[in-house]
């Protein structure tokens, strides 16, 4: 079997969460290394985020799904048995979950969301380069298959595989369950992502550390960029390093250490064409 070239997809995850992190995303883009950015399209500072993003030809824009712990798109009336009493996609994954694939009324609200949030994606005019979900959610089986029907629709090619090294035993056949199918629907996927375990954490000695054994094939290193601010972004975000990861994308050390592994640099549309 022949060796797959190494590539690399620098993201940032929640561009459009706050002005905070669309500045970090505009800084890292223009004077780093980080080539691609996951868009909530519901979020507070979308439309922040869409307007920089126009004036960055360079930088590739995906759809980030948010589908729990978060704002909700479509209107509240037609999706009410995702939302929790203040009209918000709760935290509790693992009931929303049994939910999505048990109950056929709460799948298709489910599915009414997803459309709403590729729909407003569509609006902003901007090329659609990848898909992922807040907190990995597309892991679910329910998740992924609605996606893959409705991203068709919208030109969706590629979406990131969350598979780390070091992923617990128990997950492995379930990832390899989310490539089969990405791979039978024609979608195009990374082969690894580094940032999962280190989620808040990516900084500069971590880069570096991904980056001096880095495998090869298709890599996504994705990570939480933001200026520090006096308030944490959200509360699951408290213990979160974002001006830490900042600085790692803007290091010349990793820059160097990228450009020494030889890896084709990018976002999925550029290193994934064909």
């Amino acid at each position: 079997m022949a060796v797959k070239p190494r590539a690399l997809i620098v993201t940032a995850d929640d561009f459009g969460l706050h002005p905070r992190v669309n500045e970090a995303v505009e800084r890292a883009h223009r004077d780093g290394v980080l080539r691609a950015a996951s868009l909530m399209t519901g979020a507070p500072a979308a439309a922040d985020a869409v307007a920089r993003a126009r004036a960055l030809p360079g930088l590739r824009v995906g759809l980030h799904l948010v589908l729990a712990d978060g704002a909700a798109l479509a209107p509240r009336a037609a999706i009410a048995a995702l939302l929790d009493e203040h009209g918000r996609f709760g935290d509790d994954m693992v009931r929303a979950g049994v939910r999505f694939f048990f109950l056929p009324w709460v799948r298709r609200q489910l599915a009414r969301e997803i459309r709403a949030q590729f729909d407003a994606f569509a609006r902003t005019g901007l090329t659609l380069d990848h898909v992922n979900t807040h907190k990995h959610f597309h892991l679910h089986p329910t998740v992924l298959g609605l996606i893959l029907d409705i991203g068709r629709e919208y030109g969706m090619r590629a979406m990131r595989l969350p598979f780390e090294a070091g992923a617990p035993w128990w997950l492995k056949p379930w990832i390899a369950r989310v490539r089969a199918r990405l791979d039978r629907a024609g979608i195009a996927h990374n082969d690894y992502v580094v940032g999962i375990a280190a989620s808040g954490r990516m900084d500069e000695a971590a880069w570096l550390a991904a980056l001096a054994d880095l495998p090869d094939g298709v890599g996504e290193i994705y990570c939480h960029p933001a200026l520090a601010g006096e308030r944490a972004l959200s509360d699951g975000m408290r213990a979160y390093r974002h001006a830490d990861e900042l600085q790692a994308l803007l290091s010349p050390r990793v820059a160097a250490a990228i450009r020494a592994s030889g890896a084709r640099l990018g976002g999925f549309g550029d290193v994934l064409a064909g």
